[in-house]
Order: C-alpha cells, then sequence, then structure tokens
C-alpha cells in the first residue's frame, strides 16, 4: 500500500496536462483533493505556478562530473519535487543581520512552487529574513539532497493561513486551526526557489543537476 506522502504526490501531479523539457510542467499543478486531506479552490498569490528553469550540470571543479548526456543524465524536476514533498524536516539557513550564518530545522510543506514553513514571530530566523528574505532551505536527506536558494516571503492572507494549515495537518498528521497562524504568534513563510540542486547517491558523477529559475 502506498504511503499517505506518495499518494499525495501522485495526486499533486497526476494532473499536469503537458509537460516541458528535463519532465518540468507546464502550467499550474493541482491541489490536493479533499480525499487526500486538503482541498481544491482558488491558488493563493504566493503559489503561482513555477517557471520553467533552465537545466545543467552545477558546477562541481575536481569531482570528475560527467557531461549532461552521461550517467543517469540530467534529473526531472519529478525527483527534486517527490523529495521535497516527502521529507519530514528541513534545515534552513538565513543570515543575522552583521553577516553570521544561521541553521535551524523546520517541518516544512512543499506546495508544487513554495516550500511552507512556520515559526515563531520573535524566533531569530523570522527576524533574519524580515532584514534580508534570501535564504537555502535544503531537505534532512544528506544522500539524495534538495537544495533550494530562495526568497522568503511573510505570508498573512487568510487563504494563504488556510492552505498552509491545511498542508501541515495532512503531512504531519496534527490537528491545528487556522488561529494557530495568528501573525502576531506565529509567522507563514513561503520560499520560492531561484536555484535547485539535487543529485542520486548511486550515481554521485552523473546525476548532479541544477534548475534555474527566473529572478
Amino acid at each position: 500500500m502506498p504511503s499517505r506522502v506518495s499518494t499525495l504526490v501522485q495526486l499533486q501531479t497526476q494532473r499536469v496536462c503537458k509537460r516541458g523539457p528535463e519532465g518540468v510542467p507546464q502550467g499550474v499543478w493541482g491541489m490536493v483533493p479533499p480525499e487526500a486531506g486538503g482541498s481544491w479552490g482558488v491558488v493563493p498569490p504566493d503559489n503561482r505556478a513555477m517557471e520553467i528553469p533552465r537545466v545543467s550540470r552545477p558546477y562541481m571543479p575536481g569531482y570528475g562530473i560527467a557531461g549532461p548526456k552521461e550517467g543517469s543524465g540530467l534529473l526531472h524536476w519529478s525527483w527534486a519535487a517527490e523529495r521535497l514533498a516527502a521529507a519530514r524536516n528541513y534545515w534552513v539557513a538565513t543570515v543575522w543581520p552583521d553577516g553570521r550564518p544561521h541553521v535551524m530545522p523546520v517541518w516544512g510543506m512543499w506546495d508544487d512552487s513554495t516550500l511552507w514553513f512556520t515559526s515563531a514571530a520573535g524566533s531569530r530566523k523570522v527576524r533574519n529574513l524580515a532584514a534580508d528574505p534570501r535564504c537555502c532551505v535544503t531537505t534532512e536527506d544528506a544522500s539524495d539532497p534538495v537544495v533550494i536558494e530562495g526568497t522568503a516571503r511573510i505570508s498573512t492572507e487568510p487563504a494563504v493561513l488556510r492552505r498552509v494549515v491545511d498542508l501541515m495537518n495532512a503531512k504531519y498528521r496534527t490537528d491545528f486551526g487556522v488561529e494557530f497562524l495568528d501573525p502576531a504568534q506565529n509567522a507563514t513563510i513561503g520560499v520560492r526557489p531561484h536555484r535547485v540542486f539535487s543529485m542520486r547517491a548511486g550515481d554521485f558523477t552523473g546525476s548532479p543537476t541544477r534548475w534555474v529559475f527566473e529572478e
């Protein structure tokens, strides 16, 4: 029997009507339906469809990285999206105002074009992101990693808060109400990728892939 996470991923991706190069979907992906713990409805403004990225090998001098048509070739975007959806924990890297790095683990929800997480409104990472929204987010699996470089946005729109709490409850089997995301108490943060890196543990030299989205 498929896991709940794999079912959510399948339901989210099966409605893509057309695919672009390297498996990147053209058009908006579907919302998670009610039977999978989510809801249909209007896509929140923070959840715009992703642009079709430029796909290439990352710059990794000295590691003998194969050409883009060698080894496993360039990974399909679905490889990264499935791992972004399935990860239970994520690492979020931000920067203090004085330039010091700051890294913390969080729960998170990948929603087709945005990685959502929440944090106390007065937490260090929220204060860092309010001053400088540039950040990195990685999945917890260093063997088959997905690394996002992107820009964070703190959202307060009711439709977004409802969507995020629904995603959280479906993924982590929690039972939070939307009041949990009261902006005075907890910040709701969405990170949209500018650049994404991933690779397969079984093909270190032939699988590294970089997706670059329009900035």
